[in-house]
């Protein structure tokens, strides 16, 4: 199983698009998937449920992110069978660890998309579990084994389902943040991919990212070496043997424009911005994390132009009615006012489907390059 973390210092990029999409197009390539979101304004999720249905689960969890332990015991044991018996939230799954209490044994198969793609939903209260690792962070350089098990119990969640359910692939939704949560999320999965739009503040972010990805392995290589230690030894385990590696990044959702002279079909302006991203990564981002990579391909985009230009109202649609792009046009609950636009262009939206097929695979063949 492989974890891969998409994330941006930059919001508006595409990300959520972006990973949703390539994690159904993981799932039609045959590869078992699950995606996790993990940015408390959990849009991911509602690409695959309504408002009302997220509320739903959200409202059934209520009193156990209050207080898990006193919730459990207030509730009946037939009626906690029940809520347990239901896909739950990511926070509600992490809470046990937050609270100090024992882990959730049973992991109900996640809601399902398609056959071989499942999801955990987002919640907006994961801003508790995010105070909860600054709280203990200190700790785990003593070995406390509350504080190791709150900042890797991310990871072990994913590895836990990954066993039970049989993912190849699990992909997490972020923030935008450089936050506390997210330096858990990305430190501690196996790999990460930056979307970018080739402007000025996908530059200054990928260098933000570069900046704290340095600070981020030299705390978590000083926890290593701490809990290399014969003492702490036993407790290196719930940490990935390696430090995140780097995938490379994505431009996409830019603007096309026909008739430019370069080999993007970008406006000048954006191309050059474009042509500034491998050199900022180069800069950046520390050799040894994406040391897996020929500086060739990290200098290109995953998926070459595949998923670079926009797809304009797409992917609002496709949100509307919760399927990649490429299905819209085959969705039976169609609204009327939009069905002559949907079906005036029903091979635009076709064609996406081999366009993300196509950066699937080169996902697939970088990560194979990892260690």
């Amino acid at each position: 199983m492989k974890t891969i973390a998409f994330f941006n210092n930059k919001g508006g990029v595409g990300k959520t698009t972006l990973t949703y999409h390539i994690a159904y197009a993981l799932s039609e390539l045959d590869h078992q998937t699950l995606l996790v979101d993990l940015d408390p304004q959990s849009n991911l999720t509602l690409f695959s449920m309504s408002a009302e249905e997220l509320h739903d689960v959200w409202k059934k969890e209520d009193s156990f992110i209050d207080d898990f332990e006193r919730a459990r015991k207030k509730t009946p044991p037939g009626d906690f069978l029940e809520l347990m018996n239901h896909p739950r939230s990511a926070h509600f799954l992490l809470k046990p660890i937050e609270d100090g209490t024992a882990e959730i044994d049973d992991l109900v198969r996640p809601i399902q998309i398609n056959e071989r793609l499942d999801m955990i939903p987002g919640r907006l209260t994961l801003h508790k579990y995010e105070n909860k690792i600054a709280a203990r962070w200190s700790e785990v350089y003593q070995g406390d084994p509350l504080a190791i098990r709150t900042i890797t119990q991310i990871r072990q969640l994913c590895s836990n389902y990954a066993e039970k359910w049989n993912y190849e692939f699990v992909l997490l939704d972020t923030s935008s943040s450089l936050g506390i949560l997210n330096k858990v999320i990305i430190s501690t999965a196996d790999a990460f991919i930056v979307p970018c739009m080739p402007d000025m503040f996908s530059l200054h972010g990928i260098k933000n990212i570069g900046s704290a990805l340095t600070e981020w392995k030299r705390e978590f290589d000083t926890m290593y070496n701490i809990l290399s230690d014969d003492k702490f030894s036993e407790k290196r385990c719930y940490f990935p043997e390696h430090f995140v590696g780097f995938l490379g990044f994505t431009i996409f959702n830019a603007k096309e424009y026909e008739g430019t002279k370069n080999d993007l079909n970008l406006a000048q302006a954006h191309f050059n911005y474009a042509q500034e991203i491998p050199m900022t990564i180069k800069e950046h981002i520390a050799e040894e994390m994406r040391s897996a990579l020929s500086l060739e391909t990290i200098t290109k985009s995953i998926g070459g132009k595949a998923v670079i230009h926009s797809h304009s109202t797409l992917p609002n649609m496709a949100q509307k009615y919760q399927c990649p792009i490429w299905k819209v046009p085959d969705c039976d609950r169609i609204d009327k006012e939009d069905k002559s636009t949907i079906s005036g262009n029903k091979e635009r939206y076709k064609s996406t489907q081999e366009k993300y097929h196509y950066f699937a695979q080169d996902l697939l063949n970088r990560l194979e390059k990892l260690k």
